[in-house]
């Protein structure tokens, strides 16, 4: 129960996270093209020791136990001398936002994926010599803004499958779904035995609703814009078939339409068996864990997300940037550099819980032993991050209700997918 516990208390803090980053990412200050870009791309690490004093910003659990880690950097680097400061996720956008306005930024920040394009101007572009071949390519993609890589993967945040072994078995399933039709089938097995109300929990409405279909449409082949992100591609044929497939889900109550989606809700319903199947990220484990007491460890699984042409899942998590106005580049990309290192991120799973974005880490023991993780390894190699543009928060908010309107029937999908498409346009793709 050690490790379901330690999972419980930074699932808390990781869903707080995501509730204010979600809410708050598309708010306030938009990227300014005028910024001066004068440094972008022009810091190269050297191999000496890194020295002088550095600031770094972390939010939420990860500030609290960042400093543990850094004493094993800075006995690598005598010389450098660095003050961590933990920021609440609810105070991050505005304090983010007064920062950078006063030119009085810290010299590292952990920054939220969502995040990356509206403060983008105010990040140094990643040396050329920081290697980022080890780490997930979904997640170094997801650091880029319009081509241009600003941060480096601290650690990521998949949705994979979870489903109840014990009822699975019950209905005559020994795996997870695989494709989208065995899904559907295994739902409605399962909500056939007993204690099951219904056969999967999907979200029908509420923040990130939209968001959490997405990897529906990217299994479909579709994306949320097209390839240099020039045009949201909403109201495609991929979009249809994702939606379709799900809307009926709720249509046919294999999944309930009027849901709780209260934080923790599914959660609840899942650890009780009375919908045995969802979506959900790392933290889910300890949760479950914690809500089912000892003896749910046995009783449940994980497997990669379904698949129709692919299976591609969402992708989130949390990036380290460096600030233009940094005095202290060098040592500040050195310190990057090491907390991307496998062993650093290892270390730092311990600490943490947080899934290691470097790929290498996952061949030690602690995580390739653990068979839960074992579909987050997999998935990995398949995930996708949201659009990094200043609108994403904007059309993701739209998103979510015309979803919620969709799932409850009071729009079609065609409907539905036209007039969002449209709100999209109208966003535009920002600065």
């Amino acid at each position: 129960m050690h490790r379901g516990i330690q999972r419980m208390r930074s699932a808390v803090a990781v869903l707080a996270s995501l509730a204010v980053v979600a809410a708050l990412a598309g708010c306030g200050r938009q990227a300014d093209d005028s910024s001066n870009n004068e440094s972008v791309g022009k810091t190269t690490i050297d191999s000496k020791p890194a020295k002088e004093e550095l600031t770094i910003w972390a939010m939420g659990a990860e500030g609290d136990k960042l400093p543990s880690l850094i004493k094993d950097f800075e006995k690598d680097n005598p010389d450098v001398h660095i003050k961590v400061t933990s920021i609440p996720w609810s105070s991050t956008h505005d304090k983010l936002q007064t920062s950078i306005a006063a030119g009085q930024e810290p010299d590292v920040a952990q920054m939220g994926n969502t995040f990356m394009a509206e403060f983008g101007n105010a990040f140094d572009e990643v040396p050329a010599n920081l290697d980022l071949s080890d780490l997930a390519p979904g997640a170094v993609d997801g650091a880029k803004v319009k081509g241009k890589q600003l941060g480096v993967p601290w650690y990521i945040d998949i949705r994979v499958l979870f489903y109840r072994t014990d009822i699975a078995r019950k209905a005559g399933w020994d795996h997870g779904p695989r494709t989208w039709d065995e899904l559907r089938r295994m739902a409605q097995d399962m909500q056939k035995q007993d204690g099951v109300q219904y056969g999967m929990y999907i979200g029908p409405s509420g923040t990130d609703n939209f968001g959490g279909l997405s990897p529906f449409k990217f299994s479909a082949g579709g994306n949320l814009c097209n390839e240099d992100c020039s045009k949201w591609t909403i109201d495609t044929p991929e979009a249809h078939k994702a939606i379709t497939f799900t809307s009926n889900l709720f249509k046919d109550k294999i999944a309930d339409a009027n849901a709780d989606v209260s934080p923790g809700a599914d959660i609840a319903s899942f650890a009780s068996g009375k919908t045995p199947m969802m979506m959900q990220g790392p933290t889910g484990i300890g949760q479950v864990e914690q809500v089912g007491g000892k003896d749910i460890t046995n009783k449940f699984a994980t497997s990669p997300i379904p698949k129709d042409k692919s299976a591609i899942s969402y992708s989130g998590g949390c990036e380290m940037v460096v600030f233009k106005n940094s005095k202290n580049k060098n040592a500040a990309w050195k310190l990057v550099q090491w907390l991307s290192k496998p062993k650093v991120q290892v270390k730092w799973y311990k600490l943490s819980t947080d899934l290691p974005a470097s790929e290498k880490a996952w061949e030690d023991p602690i995580l390739k032993g653990d068979d839960k993780l074992a579909a987050f390894a997999t998935q990995m190699k398949n995930m996708r991050s949201v659009p990094a543009v200043t609108t994403w928060t904007q059309v993701s908010s739209q998103g979510d209700k015309i979803m919620e309107e969709i799932n409850k029937g009071a729009v079609s999908v065609d409907e539905g997918l036209s007039k969002l498409q449209s709100a999209a346009d109208a966003a535009g793709m920002g600065k």
